[in-house]
């Protein structure tokens, strides 16, 4: 129990004397070693430095730690310190009645019971049957040294084995191989038989490093290099009530009138890491048993951030529940509101191709009035006497050309006036403009308006719906022819498509017509405004309803060399 616990013990000893305010004192500390060598040379030489270190050093006070220190003042201290009062601790009744010291020795009485260690062993072992008690020989053990006195107390049934004064190799072989139902007893260990010298930590860390059983040990300071604990001396509580006996005496009190006192320096204390390893719970313990080392639990030790978290995760759930109320009615408001988009979508593409029809008829005139003019040539052919096989063979070709390209105008605007729900899709907006332009030939050719549409060099990948989009290009190039009409030449619509910054594209339809006055610039996209004699307004707010809801924006701009440019932008599909 060196090193560790006498510094504790000295320690204590110090803070107490500290504490009082009214004197000034000095401690002067003495290792006697007494467990590592004695005889009566050691003793000799030791008592002459005793002597000259103290000649000239008042001393108010002796305080002897343990039987052995006792001993040691009990014989010298008429020749060292005559007359100077002693005050000891760590002395048992059976060895102060033995040294039966004089009147002015008092101190206080620490009754370290085997019995104390057996029934510590029990509360570890409930099914115990053996104990081996383990340590330094007989002759120089510091606690439970007197244990043959207490042997009648022993119960039959247990058995007790003494493993004192081994080798340290022997020892650590004997106990990694201790039977079941049993547990070891550590006193001290501070030379082995083999006369090696062992810190009483580290001995004890050697001994539990191969112990296949729990060790019971006597003080605290051996809890945390192995032992499992016990009823063990607390070196601060030592300290401590040494240190107020010697300020009673130093303060006016007698030692002959403050008799030794038995004070309760040994509390049942355990060690956590080794009750888990050993598989004891706290439950097995004696009462008010202290248990150090123990880590406590997450809610023990962050009870107050645990407080928060489960409030802060309750929100969090009741706000999820809420955003996922809010996010099913915006879905849904998405949804009728994607219908409602496209059903005005569909009467807007049914008003352009009213606007269009007389266009299409006369597209649709050439294909079938040509078919009509081969299928009669083809007639007259065949009634001559010699029909020209290669003539009809061409007559049929072209009759299949047109029929074909009549049959793409029908599909083309059934596909411009199906009415389908809003539907995103992977589409190249080259594509949907190239194909708008191409709706609209017919009609630009009929009104004397060039087309022109320069499409980006590189693809532009979009999510939307074609024909919606389609939509707003028609709309905005049948507007701007239509503000082209009363200009005898020059007319133009062209339409681009470029990059922009690699995250999104823009489209601009441009015409070389008289613009659009500045005023109303921002109003042409407005509900039921039209600056047409004819005109519902509803075109070009249809067209920013859809251009928002792929997630764009269109925009009208007046050119500096004459004409207006409607301009939208729409987010590119990044994959």
């Amino acid at each position: 129990m060196r090193g560790d616990f006498y510094h504790q013990v000295f320690t204590a000893l110090q803070s107490e004397a500290a504490s009082d305010p009214q004197s000034r004192i000095s401690i002067y500390a003495e290792d006697l070693d007494l467990e590592h060598f004695s005889g009566g040379e050691y003793e000799a030489n030791l008592r002459q430095l005793l002597k000259a270190k103290y000649r000239d050093r008042p001393v108010g006070v002796l305080i002897a730690v343990g039987t052995e220190a006792l001993c040691f003042v009990l014989r010298w201290r008429s020749e060292l310190w005559p007359g100077i009062p002693v005050v000891f601790t760590m002395v048992d009744q059976p060895d102060l009645k033995r040294l039966n010291p004089p009147s002015d020795v008092t101190g206080n009485i620490i009754d370290l019971r085997l019995a104390d260690a057996i029934k510590a062993a029990r509360a570890v072992v409930p099914d115990l049957a053996s104990v081996y008690i383990v340590g330094d020989a007989w002759d120089s053990q510091a606690v439970y040294h007197n244990w043959k006195e207490e042997a009648a107390s022993v119960p039959d049934d247990l058995h007790v084995v003494q493993l004192m004064g081994l080798a340290m190799a022997d020892l650590r072989q004997c106990v990694s191989q201790l039977p079941e139902r049993s547990a070891i007893i550590y006193t001290s260990i501070h030379s082995d038989g083999a006369g090696v010298f062992f810190r009483s930590a580290p001995a004890v860390s050697l001994v539990a490093e191969k112990a296949n059983r729990p060790i019971v040990v006597a003080a605290d300071t051996l809890l945390s290099p192995g032992g499992i604990g016990g009823y063990v001396m607390v070196p601060r509580k030592i300290g401590t009530e040494a240190g107020r006996l010697a300020l009673r005496i130093l303060n006016g009190e007698r030692a002959e009138d403050i008799p030794p006192t038995a004070i309760e320096a040994a509390r049942p204390i355990f060690n956590w890491r080794q009750m888990e390893r050993w598989g004891v719970a706290a439950s097995d313990l004696p009462p008010d048993s202290e248990i150090r080392f123990r880590q406590p639990s997450l809610w023990e030790r962050y009870w107050w951030q645990s407080l928060a978290v489960t409030a802060v995760i309750l929100i969090q759930a009741a706000l999820i529940s809420i955003l996922l109320h809010e996010r099913r009615k915006r879905n849904d408001a998405e949804f009728e509101s994607r219908s409602r988009l496209s059903e005005l979508a569909h009467v807007g593409r049914q008003a352009t191709a009213g606007e269009l029809s007389s266009s299409l008829a006369h597209e649709l005139n050439q294909p079938l009035g040509a078919i009509l003019t081969n299928a009669e040539t083809a007639e007259l052919i065949l009634k001559s006497r010699s029909p020209d096989i290669l003539e009809l063979k061409e007559i049929l070709a072209d009759i299949r050309r047109d029929d074909l390209r009549a049959s793409e105008i029908i599909h083309r605007m059934r596909s411009f006036l199906r009415r389908a729900p809003f539907e995103l899709r992977d589409v190249d907006l080259n594509d949907v403009i190239r194909e708008a332009f191409e709706f609209l030939a017919v009609q630009a050719a009929s009104r004397n308006v060039a087309l022109y549409f320069k499409e980006s060099p590189e693809a532009l990948p979009i999510r939307g719906d074609a024909v919606q989009l389609q939509q707003v290009i028609l709309n905005l190039v049948v507007n701007s022819m239509e503000a082209m009409a009363d200009m005898p030449y020059g007319r133009a619509v062209i339409g681009r498509a470029e990059l922009n910054g690699g995250t999104s594209a823009i489209v601009s339809i441009s015409d070389s017509g008289p613009g659009v006055p500045s005023e109303k610039l921002i109003e042409i996209f407005d509900p039921f405004f039209t600056t047409k004699n004819l005109g519902l307004g509803i075109g070009l707010s249809i067209a920013r309803t859809i251009v928002q809801a792929h997630k764009g924006r269109i925009w009208a701009e007046n050119l500096a060399e004459g004409g207006a440019v409607f301009r939208l932008s729409v987010p590119l599909a990044l994959h």
